[in-house]
């Protein structure tokens, strides 16, 4: 399939106008709070919470709900749990995120085989752009309106409590509070982009491009657009390769992310690994 012919099924069909504004959005939405993941050091965070929603995506299945309660419920009481664990013993932060993740995680497990009956969990699971109903559409827009309106109105404490949490508790900035929110935060993206890189994958989306961006720039700003367009980009790729070539949608979108992460990696101007390679030989040149 064509380009030309690509445009065409997006003017023509109802259900190519759904995607392509879902991947828009989910770009965007895992593009931004992506930085503050990336910034934080809570890559791992974000692992869990994504996987750690499959026990609410089962049983709401189950209860024959809409499955975004249950898997927002989930990864809510998972960082409340991670947090009580951490704070509560001396038990450190990434063992805390190990060890109740992975029981959210195996409880899911166990109740995705009661859950199948009559329902796809692959999709949930591995996403599936070709799927998005007109309520998966309203839900992305709604979850992206929360997570800009967040952004823009609290930019500032998220500045300077994720560069200098010392400084921002010294200012008074509740800090905990800020982290359970974006912890909110990553919940509600990671819930919205299920049906376009699935649960498994949806965590590639939140740290690749704001990893890509991170190379290119020290503005929180500047980081912030270009994980976004760098996410839009990714899930552009997946919704063309996913209708074009009949292949997963979530798979291709990852994949696209890492390319533009490595292409980022080898030749961005500063940070570029060839362009450091080629300014030490010359200082070392000009050095004999």
């Amino acid at each position: 399939m064509s380009i030309m012919e690509f445009i065409s099924e997006i003017i023509d069909y109802g259900f190519v106008q759904k995607a392509l504004f879902t991947s828009v959005m989910v770009g965007i939405i895992c593009g931004i709070v992506g930085c503050f993941i990336v910034l934080r050091g809570l890559a791992l965070m974000g692992d869990a919470i994504s996987h750690a929603v499959l026990p609410g995506v089962a049983i709401s299945f189950l209860l024959d709900i809409n499955f975004f309660y249950g898997a927002v419920a989930a990864g809510i009481l998972t960082a409340l749990g991670i947090g009580y664990v951490n704070q509560n013993s001396r038990i450190k932060s990434d063992s805390s995120i190990g060890i109740v993740f992975t029981a959210f995680l195996a409880l899911g497990v166990l109740l995705i085989r009661y859950a199948h009956s009559g329902v796809n969990l692959d999709s949930i699971l591995f996403g599936s752009l070709t799927s998005v109903q007109t309520s998966d559409m309203w839900m992305t827009l709604i979850v992206g309106a929360i997570v800009l309106l967040v952004v823009v109105l609290f930019y500032k404490e998220l500045l300077i409590s994720t560069f200098d949490p010392t400084m921002a508790a010294a200012y008074g900035l509740p800090t905990k509070l800020i982290h359970y929110m974006l912890m909110i935060l990553l919940t509600l993206v990671t819930v919205a982009s299920m049906q376009t890189v699935g649960v498994v994958l949806v965590v590639a989306l939140l740290i690749t491009p704001a990893s890509t961006a991170y190379l290119l720039t020290n503005r929180l700003w500047v980081m912030l657009i270009l994980s976004a367009a760098f996410g839009v980009i990714s899930s552009l790729a997946g919704l063309y390769f996913s209708f074009a070539y009949d292949l997963d949608s979530g798979a291709v979108i990852v994949l696209t992310s890492f390319l533009l992460f490595a292409f980022i990696f080898f030749f961005s101007p500063k940070q570029g690994v060839l362009w450091r390679a080629i300014r030490s030989k010359r200082k070392r040149n000009a050095a004999n």
